[in-house]
């Protein structure tokens, strides 16, 4: 388990709730001791990445909406609105210590496309070593449902892989992962440490609010996405006092997630980021103990059924008989291409298709475990 105070780099995201105080618009108290304990952080010889949540919940509160809209349209003008307050509140207040910041607005295609994720890493690192603090948000004035991120939290842990982070904190207005819900259910405890991968967690989270897009579920599956950049995540609440000196301190605060698995390569680790699956393999029963077992590549011979609407280079999900999804990665064939080649051998590829091919569907160094 890594001790924080031995840690370099650290992502740390605000929600939309904390951040707002429920939709009252920014929280200056909060937003002062926030910056206060990054600065703390800065201090100690810790490089710091902020994503922030709120732009959408400022916009709603800077123009008397009291409810989330459903209209893109609308979403878009409060989160273009919202985001000139929200850069405004973080840039004033870290210049006041003198340290400079920078607004970083991502969508899912510089992550997805492979030169535009690395151009991102490049910035961020290079923002980091001029000793700069990036405030990171999703490009919400522009970005559509059918290619959004669906949630800070999952971009907290696309940013954690993109800078290589030791530690994610998600703070929030929650005190941590509770074995319930502690809104209803007074019996529920919380769950101070786990390994991030267990699954018996899953049972134990909840969905969003009214002014985020998130809830404990996605700060879960944020855990598990920081894990494979072998990132531990905290999930705590913003209201705790000095929670984050408090965290470097080794204090046990909140939630830690732990990151038990072993680190994947950068290349996996942007593989395990993609969000936009084209397609759906089914694997027999050897396929899948080769790929979970051997880390080998996905032959044609172990694909059973064959779905979606893809082409080569395609990012598919792998699953077993019973729908579950055991790796993901991108296919060397297009879906006609595919479903002629499911079941055969490789030494049939030529004949099936005219043309000399990969002998892989997917090869190992672009498949990525689930």
């Amino acid at each position: 388990m890594t001790e924080f105070a031995e840690t370099q780099r650290w992502v740390i995201k605000i929600g939309s709730a904390l951040l707002t105080a429920n939709g009252r618009g920014l929280w200056a108290d909060g937003l002062d001791a926030w910056v206060n304990q990054m600065v703390e952080l800065r201090r100690a010889g810790h490089e710091v990445v902020l994503v922030s949540s709120g732009a959408v919940a400022e916009g709603m509160t800077r123009l008397g909406w009291s409810r989330r809209p459903e209209e893109i349209h609308r979403l878009q003008a409060a989160a273009a609105v919202g985001q000139m307050g929200l850069v405004q509140a973080y840039e004033s207040r870290f210049s006041m210590h003198g340290l400079h910041t920078a607004q970083i607005l991502l969508g899912h295609d510089d992550i997805s496309a492979r030169d535009r994720y690395l151009n991102a890493r490049g910035a961020l690192q290079t923002l980091l070593e001029l000793g700069v603090i990036p405030v990171v948000n999703e490009n919400d004035t522009v970005v559509t449902d059918e290619i959004r991120f669906g949630d800070n939290d999952t971009l907290a842990a696309l940013v954690a892989n993109l800078v290589d982070a030791d530690v994610l904190v998600i703070l929030t207005d929650q005190k941590g992962l509770f074995t319930g819900d502690p809104r209803n259910n007074p019996d529920a405890e919380l769950i101070t440490e786990a390994d991030a991968s267990d699954s018996s967690l899953d049972g134990m989270v909840s969905g969003a609010g009214t002014l985020g897009r998130g809830g404990m579920i996605t700060k879960l599956r944020a855990a598990r996405l920081a894990a494979r950049a072998g990132a531990d995540t905290i999930i705590a609440s913003g209201t705790e006092d000095q929670v984050l000196p408090r965290l470097l301190r080794g204090e046990s605060v909140g939630t830690r997630l732990l990151a038990k698995q072993q680190k994947l390569a950068a290349r996996k680790q942007w593989l395990a980021g993609q969000l936009q699956l084209k397609g759906q393999l089914q694997l027999d029963a050897g396929a899948v103990k080769v790929l979970t077992a051997s880390g080998r590549s996905l032959l044609p011979v172990g694909v059973k059924a064959v779905s979606g609407n893809f082409r080569r280079g395609d990012l598919v999900s792998c699953v077993d008989a019973d729908g579950r999804e055991i790796a993901r990665g991108l296919v060397n064939y297009n879906v006609d291409e595919a479903r002629l080649l499911a079941g055969q051998p490789s030494a049939e590829i030529t004949r099936l298709l005219g043309y000399h091919g990969d002998e892989e569907l997917i090869h190992r160094d672009n498949l990525v475990l689930s």
